[in-house]
């Protein structure tokens, strides 16, 4: 199936928004509904002010998933040096799953960050449970940085994943 990545519109912000709340609730990677994370998944809105949420598409429009790549300095990086972009909240609907949604959004962010003056690496974050995102990160370059692995807050461990961009090339 063709998937097209593209910047979120924002009439389909809230969409995004629940799409990617539903995927990490539904996959359990949060304390359940009440989980304060959820309100920083759903505010798109803001994420697209401050940095670029890219969406993927199905050809009859519908959206499957979304990423927001974070460029160098911006409020939304975690981890990422100064020449380092970063990517957040990758998520893909159940129903849009396997269908290349996923690999399609890191796929973008790469293109962005090669493209982008001064980057040399992408970098990212991920729960140990995320293994498909995983086997995507790991099938397109990406090396672990356990050595970056850090936890937002106690008890969530978090893996670090780094695209040197000079040596992909």
């Amino acid at each position: 199936m063709k998937v097209t990545v593209r910047v979120a519109d924002p009439a389909e912000h809230a969409v995004l928004g629940e799409i990617i709340a539903e995927a990490y609730l539904g996959d359990g990677l949060l304390d359940g509904p009440r989980d304060p994370y959820l309100l920083k998944l759903r505010a798109v809105e803001q994420r697209a002010a401050e940095a670029e949420v890219l969406v993927a598409v199905a050809p009859e429009g519908a959206v499957l998933g979304g990423v927001t790549y974070v460029p160098p300095g911006a409020p939304w990086c975690d981890i990422a040096g100064p020449d380092e972009a970063e990517f957040r909240m990758l998520a893909v609907a159940r129903a849009g799953r396997g269908r290349g949604a996923g690999e399609a959004l890191v796929r973008a962010c790469i293109e962005r960050a090669r493209s982008a003056d001064g980057v040399r690496a992408l970098v990212l974050s991920t729960q140990p449970a995320m293994f498909p995102a995983r086997r995507i990160y790991r099938r397109l370059g990406f090396l672990r940085t356990p050595e970056r692995d850090w936890e937002p807050v106690p008890g969530l461990r978090l893996m670090t994943f780094r695209l040197d961009l000079e040596a992909s090339s």
